[in-house]
């Protein structure tokens, strides 16, 4: 089948920027971080916390001086633009945007961070039916700035620390829904 030259050269723009995503991809050394849990809720309850903003400062450690400073809405929708303020390190408070993509109602959402402090955050919420309830499960993709730097600070402490979030999270969520079981 023969393309037009518009077709064609949009063929080549694809090509080209798949390769460049690669190049872009590998030279950030992306790291991932993977978390289920279970929770004994329907799938709606389930959706109904997770896909409301303001429930993220509840379950993110104070230490973090995590701030909420901008969302339009009371539930995600696809698009939305979400801001923070969250301290990195003592006396240094950072803004992080976000953009809420790919909703898929009941099922699953991504958040984008459009900046902040890593040059990469793609985060991937998935939930899923079970016997005893819903499985969560979170997929995050990132990488940090500063190339070699970047890495060595991954390796001293921004894996432990992201870790620590992340499980901090899960604890606070099993007492949540523990104590309140929607």
């Amino acid at each position: 089948m023969h393309l037009s030259p518009v077709r064609q050269c949009l063929k080549k723009d694809i090509a080209c920027f798949c390769a460049e995503l690669a190049i872009v991809a590998a030279s950030m050394n992306i790291k991932t971080l993977h978390q289920v849990q279970e929770f004994p809720l329907t799938l709606d309850q389930a959706w109904e916390f997770f896909s409301t903003p303001a429930n993220l400062n509840r379950i993110t450690p104070p230490d973090l001086g995590f701030t909420m400073t901008y969302s339009a809405g009371d539930t995600i929708y696809e698009g939305q633009i979400i801001t923070y303020r969250i301290r990195v390190a003592p006396l240094i408070h950072l803004p992080w945007v976000t953009e809420i993509r790919s909703v898929k109602e009941g099922h699953s959402f991504i958040d984008v961070q459009l900046s902040g402090p890593y040059s990469l955050w793609h985060h991937r919420h998935l939930f899923e039916e079970t016997p005893t309830g819903v499985r969560m499960t979170d997929l995050v993709h990132y990488a940090l700035p500063f190339g070699p730097c970047g890495s060595i600070a991954h390796a001293l402490f921004v894996r432990k620390k992201l870790q620590w979030i992340f499980d901090y999270r899960r604890n606070m969520l099993a007492k949540h829904f523990t104590q309140n079981p929607q």
